[in-house]
């Protein structure tokens, strides 16, 4: 929602305007005020609620991180097994 209403607003811009538009979005103070207001959402939509999401939001996190932690691992195990089979071994 938020990307769609950003898109429409600079989608009138010439791109020598784009930077100027954009960099006042990306100070420091603004970037706070943002996630402590994506923070104050989410509390007031899930927290306040007593609802079940932020428990699967946990896991589903876990899981994702966990898989992307693991990733350079098993692709260095598949190359390994890639060369393997070329060269005749195993």
């Amino acid at each position: 929602m938020a990307m769609r209403q950003f898109f429409s607003e600079i989608r009138g811009l010439k791109v020598k305007e784009l930077p100027g538009y954009v960099k006042p979005m990306l100070t420091i103070d603004s970037v706070k005020k943002a996630v402590q207001r994506g923070l104050d959402n989410y509390h007031a939509k899930y927290i306040q609620t007593s609802s079940i999401d932020p428990l699967l939001h946990v896991c589903y996190g876990g899981m994702i991180l966990s898989y992307l932690l693991a990733l350079p691992e098993e692709r260095r195990h598949l190359e390994h097994q890639q060369h393997a089979k070329e060269h005749g071994g195993h």
